[in-house]
């Protein structure tokens, strides 16, 4: 552990992006598995639990520290690790400390009942700074400058390997990534990853610029909806051989990506396959899909007889619902019947990078398209859908096309895609474009500001805002984006000069600043005292110029819910 907690203080007052990558590699080269492997996974985000929760480190120091002085403490350092680093009470330090490994195994296998105490323990054992490395390895929290991507290229570099493989095997191999670091090391083979389903880095898109739709030209472009769900990444290789129905059905319940049958991750690479079994459990073959998940009602087998369903073309147009209903199937651990019934998912499918087992990235997407659509109109599958295609023939055609799929509020925009683009891990230039709509705009009134973390823990940078309902306001939103730093220490001034009320850190302010906050949707919400929620609020513009009567009333904004 001294060696890691060493190596995260070092990074952390490392400025150059070269310097801390050296510091990374000497310490993979000096340290034994699989004590480097699980420090890969920490400063990666790849640890699959936490150890500990926020919650459980704030109770645990107020049980042990006046609360008082630890709430002031917090609110003047605005870092919970740091805080706890410094002012935890007791010390009997031991050498050498526990390895790395140990650590993670015992908070990996502790009760609940025991998490607190384990803890505690280990507090007293450590130094300061040894503390601050646990509790932000504790709870997943790192944030030292160094990008899962940089993890990979230091890993490349390392091995003297090509970035790419290292991107291909990444999410098929688990920490402590002993058999990956050994294939770096000439020491082993290369993992086989063959039959592994598991997730694959996903092409992503650039916004798109008013010169890039004045040289539009129908001939190299595929434009489709970009519906307003998550892109998601539908992984399946049920055609494995050797494995009866019993084992089949315990491996589509498995996390380890070389025995699972079936997965569905996000775009960052996160396994949501518990959220949403209800699309897993109808799906087979072997394929790798990319598309965006939604709500849509015209999939449930439940609600249709055996004839329908199998007459049903998934080229029909989906009957697809708001973001908000999605949201209620978000991060559901174990979701109900009632709710999968309720709130059913499918999947339009934008593109396939395997296909009854071919893999068809280094395909154009005009061919990739020829073949989906094939397979589509063979196998009919169940819950998917196959993305349309528009049309426009020239620049003006295409941004009238633009405001009116924006009248539809389950479509957030249009992608423009080239037809000769290959399918490339990352942001390749001049290959995909994305066209948003507009966001919504609402003038509305600060309420409350906090004071931020990190690098903004001396600055009021989290604020809260409401609208009228009479002559009350209401809070309908926080932001804590969208101002320049500039901008953000004229904020932290007026804050100061007009705060009229404090509730521990919070601090209540005259009721005379507007924001215009832009947001993407705005939903009913019983969560709320104004009764809304807005989607992806963020500071627009600040209004020094509007007095606060001027500002939007609630009614006003419930106009905007979508139906």
């Amino acid at each position: 552990m001294e060696a890691f907690s060493n190596l995260l203080e070092q990074l952390y007052f490392t400025a150059g992006t070269k310097a801390k990558a050296q510091l990374i590699a000497d310490y993979i080269e000096n340290t034994p598995d699989p004590d480097r492997g699980w420090a890969i996974a920490a400063m990666a985000g790849t640890l699959r639990f936490d150890f500990f929760k926020r919650n459980t480190v704030k109770k645990l120091i107020t049980e042990h520290t006046d609360p008082a002085l630890f709430a002031m403490s917090y609110d003047y350092v605005g870092e919970v690790s740091e805080t706890v680093a410094h002012l935890w009470p007791f010390n009997s330090p031991v050498s050498p400390l526990p390895s790395l490994h140990s650590i993670v195994d015992t908070f990996a296998t502790v009760s609940k009942q025991k998490v607190s105490a384990t803890l505690a323990e280990y507090l007293t054992m450590m130094t300061p700074s040894q503390r601050w490395a646990l509790l932000k390895l504790g709870t997943r929290g790192l944030r030292i400058g160094v990008s899962a991507r940089s993890i990979k290229q230091i890993l490349a570099d390392y091995g003297k390997k090509d970035i790419k493989e290292i991107e291909t095997l990444w999410h098929a191999v688990n920490p402590p990534y002993t058999e990956l670091l050994q294939w770096l090391e000439g020491k082993a083979d290369k993992p086989d990853i063959e039959n592994a389903v598991t997730f694959h880095p996903v092409m992503l898109s650039h916004p798109i610029e008013d010169n890039d739709i004045d040289t539009f030209d129908a001939n190299l472009w595929q434009i489709e909806n970009k519906y307003d769900g998550i892109r998601v990444q539908l992984a399946v290789n049920t055609e494995l051989a050797g494995k009866d129905k019993e084992s089949e059905k315990l491996a589509t319940n498995s996390t380890d990506e070389q025995e699972r049958e079936k997965a569905l991750f996000s775009r960052t690479g996160d396994d949501i396959s518990h959220s949403f079994p209800d699309l897993l459990d109808e799906m087979s073959g072997n394929m790798v899909l990319d598309g965006e998940l939604l709500v849509i009602h015209n999939t449930e087998k439940a609600t249709a007889s055996a004839s329908d369903m199998a007459s049903r073309s998934s080229a029909s147009e989906p009957i697809v619902d708001t973001f908000n209903a999605l949201q209620q199937r978000l991060n559901k651990k174990k979701p109900t019947k009632p709710l999968m019934q309720s709130n059913p998912v499918g999947l339009i499918v934008y593109d396939a990078l395997v296909l009854e087992g071919e893999k068809l990235t280094s395909l154009t997407l005009e061919a990739r398209r020829k073949k989906l659509a094939s397979w589509f109109e063979q196998k009919k599958p169940p819950r998917l859908f196959l993305s349309n295609t528009l049309r426009a023939s020239s620049p003006e055609s295409l941004r009238a096309l633009h405001n009116t799929v924006c009248d539809n509020r389950s479509v957030e925009g249009l992608m423009i895609k080239r037809l000769d683009s290959t399918y490339v891990p990352g942001r390749p230039k001049g290959q995909w474009y994305k066209w948003k709509r507009d966001p919504l705009v609402v003038d509305a009134v600060i309420m409350y500001a906090q004071r931020g973390h990190g690098k903004r823990s001396s600055f009021y940078s989290d604020f809260t805002f409401g609208a009228w309902e009479g002559e009350q306001l209401l809070p309908i939103g926080k932001a804590y984006s969208g101002f320049t730093d500039e901008e953000l220490k004229k904020l932290d001034n007026w804050v100061r000069r007009n705060a009229v009320g404090r509730f521990g850190p919070v601090r209540e302010v005259k009721k005379e600043l507007v924001f215009e906050v832009a947001f993407d949707a705005v939903h009913p919400s019983n969560r709320h005292k104004s009764g809304v929620a807005l989607r992806f609020p963020r500071i627009h513009r600040i209004r020094w110029d509007k007095p606060a009567n001027e500002a939007d009333t609630l009614d006003a904004l419930k106009l905007l819910i979508e139906r």
